[in-house]
């Protein structure tokens, strides 16, 4: 099962346990919450990273070819979310992810090379959330959003005729659209909301730098899948 498909039902499983807990007195949880115009929490999440790329129309002859190889990762971030109507909030949700990410290089004679790329991105996103009515203790949201990301860990301004070997270089400014899923749930306490979303860069970060790494790909976008927990006061 694709690991999008498998987190899913993952979120689904645990919603429902988690919606029977919360309803199994027959109350409802926070019923005030949603009168307050500001809610503030933070967010911790799972993230697969990947790129998504495309090979140069000329390639050198000692190329074969070039994949993905997804890595893990993790990211924390703080949220404030303001509701602009009945179904709809705007959320700002600053943080740190922690992304690493891989390419396998094939090349004749050589085998495969796998060059690894790590980034410490700040996030600024600015995200639209579309919630149905809460049921009891329940709800379900789909969210829409872009942010900017800065990677504190680029080597864009590395030299590579310093290097022993060369690197794959990409600009540490990134922009990206955010667009998922998730459910709410209203516990005695506070909210949480599980919730899974795919974020596309838009932007080509590869510096095109001569490099054996750099020459045989036409472009490279950041890729993510995300995992969050959220707990909402």
């Amino acid at each position: 099962m694709p690991p999008v498909q498998t987190a899913l039902t993952l979120v689904a499983l645990l919603a429902c346990s988690l919606n029977a807990q919360a309803q199994g007195v027959g109350r409802k949880n926070l019923p005030n919450f949603d009168n307050r115009p500001y809610h503030f929490g933070f967010m911790l999440s799972a993230n697969r990273s990947d790129f998504s790329f495309a090979m140069a129309d000329s390639l050198a002859d000692d190329v074969r070819g070039i994949s993905n190889l997804p890595q893990a990762g993790f990211n924390m971030h703080l949220m404030a979310s303001y509701t602009l109507s009945r179904h709809m909030r705007l959320r700002f949700e600053p943080g740190l992810s922690f992304q690493d990410r891989a390419l396998n290089y094939r090349f004749a004679g050589q085998g495969d090379v796998v060059r690894r790329t790590e980034a410490v991105n700040l996030d600024i996103p600015l995200i639209l959330k579309y919630r149905t009515d809460r049921l009891d203790n329940f709800a379900a949201y789909a969210l829409l959003g872009v942010k900017y990301m800065r990677d504190f860990q680029s080597q864009e301004n590395v030299n590579q005729q310093l290097q022993s070997d060369n690197i794959l270089r990409l600009q540490s400014g990134n922009f990206a659209a955010d667009l998922g899923a998730g459910i709410d749930l209203f516990l005695p306490f506070f909210k949480l909301s599980i919730q899974a979303k795919t974020e596309q860069g838009l932007l080509n970060v590869l510096i095109p730098d001569d490099s054996n790494y750099a020459n045989p790909l036409e472009f490279l976008r950041s890729r993510s899948f995300v995992l969050s927990f959220c707990f909402e006061g």
